[in-house]
């Protein structure tokens, strides 16, 4: 049997998985857009670096500028910041005009050995470049991100050649890595509302569906109470009709033996009528009983035995509770059923022996509840009622109920109740 707890978790996770399925899907979606617009910024920044470096390494007044101070120094000797003063002079306001236009941090400008002969801070001119020389030098082009004077930037770096081919300084231009995540900051702060607006619209759409699956459950939920409804009304309309064939195996009895007036006043008992007529002395309903048993016993093949020593005779309770358990046991396989009723001191005693398979030890606390049985239901209608009413007769009327091993070899019911 399913743990009633498992239904609740499925249906709460299907009610809150809609809102976490939607706000997944929104913040992967943002995260993309914020990695797409980084990378953007920053390959647009590397092809803005290089595209000023390498305009200004084919500017005709940069690469005349260089071959002049060729000569300047060399690699054992470097030029200083006054061996290239005239070199700066010209150079410098080309490279700030540049730098501002292009929106870059700087654009330093070298000798063929490295030296800086342009450079945003005068203390750094005439200092050669720490960073990547040689291979730019040799004639390649650099991109990436280096740690100079200013700090880590996205740099490119170019070569300047003269028409023959001769490298005589290089141009290196930089972003800083600072003003490229401001600018990154400042693009998501512009998403930010359309992130707002659209986690709002995700919000009422995901409460929307929730709102319908909602519904939806409790529409389960009625569907399921009236269906317990039906069950419930099924479950005694099948009770009444057991007990009413047992009363009318009763009857049959009364009727067979002739006792006319004890059928009427049975009948009285159970369903009161208007009547006239008296019942006949002794025990006519006690012996109606034992002829119903036997003959219904007889069907299910086995033998009834009784033994009644009673004050009067049997009211619709006691009737009810010895022919169910009379019943039970020969339903259950039992050739031999013994029934003995006693009276002492306003109760009634008794107890049920047969001879069948006994009852199993597992389910002896269970055997008295509603619509248990250990027997088949060729029928389809449901078994396991007999007992339930033995048990409620029994307890209506003050009374006990106990089962366990018989000396016939099965199943031993002995009870005692009030006697009406």
């Amino acid at each position: 049997m399913a743990s009633p707890r498992r239904p609740r978790v499925a249906r709460l996770v299907l009610l809150v998985l809609p809102s976490v399925v939607t706000l997944a899907a929104l913040s992967v979606t943002v995260a993309v857009a914020m990695a797409v617009q980084e990378r953007t910024i920053r390959e647009s920044t590397a092809e803005r670096v290089m595209g000023v470096a390498r305009s200004l390494a084919d500017l005709a007044d940069v690469r005349a500028t260089l071959a002049t101070v060729t000569d300047a120094g060399s690699i054992d000797d470097l030029a200083d910041a006054g061996d290239l003063a005239a070199a700066t002079a010209q150079l410098q306001p080309i490279a700030e005009l540049v730098a501002e236009s292009a929106g870059v941090y700087y654009v330093v400008i070298t000798d063929d050995e490295g030296v800086r002969i342009t450079h945003p801070l005068a203390t750094e001119r005439g200092v050669q470049v720490e960073t990547t020389n040689s291979s730019v030098l040799l004639g390649e082009t650099f991109l990436g991100t280096e740690r100079g004077a200013s700090g880590p930037s996205l740099r490119a770096k170019v070569p300047v050649r003269t028409s023959d081919g001769t490298v005589v300084g290089m141009v290196a231009v930089g972003v800083l890595e600072s003003s490229i995540a401001a600018d990154r900051d400042a693009a998501l702060a512009a998403l930010l509302p359309w992130g707002i607006g659209a986690l709002v619209v995700a919000s009422l759409a995901s409460s929307a569906l929730t709102a319908s699956v909602e519904r939806r459950f409790r529409r389960a939920d009625a569907a399921l109470a009236e269906n317990a409804q039906m069950r419930r009304t099924t479950a005694a309309l099948r009770e009444q009709a057991h007990e009413f064939g047992t009363r009318l195996h009763v009857i049959h009895g009364l009727v067979s033996h002739g006792d006319t007036s004890a059928a009427l006043g049975y009948i009285e008992e159970v369903t009161p009528v208007s009547t006239s007529e008296s019942g006949r002395d002794g025990s006519p309903i006690a012996a109606a009983t034992m002829h119903a048993v036997r003959a219904e016993l007889l069907d299910l093949g086995a033998q009834a035995e009784f033994d009644f020593t009673l004050d009067g005779d049997l009211d619709d309770g006691a009737v009810s509770v010895v022919t169910n358990l009379c019943r039970n046991s020969g339903e259950a396989g039992a050739t031999r059923v013994r029934c003995v009723l006693r009276e002492a001191d306003g109760s009634l005693l008794g107890t049920v022996d047969d001879n069948g398979p006994g009852i199993d030890p597992k389910v002896a606390g269970r055997i008295f509840g509603q619509g248990f049985s250990t027997k088949d239901d060729p029928t389809g209608f449901g078994r396991g009622y007999g007992l339930d009413t033995v048990r409620r007769t029994v307890a209506s009327r003050g009374g006990t109920i106990e089962v366990g091993a018989s000396a016939l070899g099965g199943a031993r019911f002995a009870f005692e109740m009030e006697r009406m």
